[in-house]
């Protein structure tokens, strides 16, 4: 198992200007730089945020070059922290709801799910408990758009967390590919 995490984020496009490299989680990088235009991950894969504290719109990364990572991710210049993501071996399980604190139509996956309104006739997906590995809920079907980072532990209610109104639509598992 490589336990290995590096990822490097540059000022400027094309992994020019200042930079700062971590190994590690960073809740706050604005101390570090003032904007952020191109990445670089070595190893591991990380989730980056545009708010410090893990919060914000999200976005995974794995092993690889993102020249000028704005223009199709979606994110200004505004990364403000990152997240390793520790890879997970065994089994995956989640339970997802179709309404918060745990209410209504309830469906475990142990596997991914491309339509999650279309598989499971399910209206909406509001809350959720992960049991086993790490997971990632998509807005849009096809695990595309916006996405959430969701490790072990309860997440009763989305809009708490800054996803107010955000429909998630598909969810896929993280495995070790990294």
């Amino acid at each position: 198992m490589n336990l290995s995490f590096k990822i490097i984020f540059y000022e400027d496009n094309n992994f020019q200007g200042r930079s700062y490299e971590t190994s590690s989680d960073c809740a706050d990088m604005s101390s570090h730089l003032s904007r952020c235009q191109s990445r670089r991950v070595e190893s591991g894969c990380f989730m980056v945020y545009d708010r410090p504290n893990y919060m914000g719109q999200q976005y995974f990364l794995r092993r690889g070059e993102y020249s000028d990572y704005q223009h199709w991710m979606g994110f200004d210049d505004s990364i403000r922290s990152c997240r390793m993501i520790l890879m997970h071996k065994g089994s995956y399980k989640i339970r997802i709801y179709e309404m918060e604190n745990f209410g209504g139509q309830m469906y475990e996956l142990m596997d991914d799910c491309e339509n999650i309104q279309d598989q499971y006739q399910m209206p909406d997906c509001q809350s959720c408990q992960v049991m086993d590995g790490h997971w990632l809920m998509y807005e849009q079907p096809l695990c595309r758009g916006r996405m959430i980072y969701l490790m072990p532990g309860e997440y009763s209610i989305f809009r708490e967390m800054g996803y107010d109104g955000m429909r998630f639509s598909s969810i896929r598992h993280i495995t070790d590919s990294c």
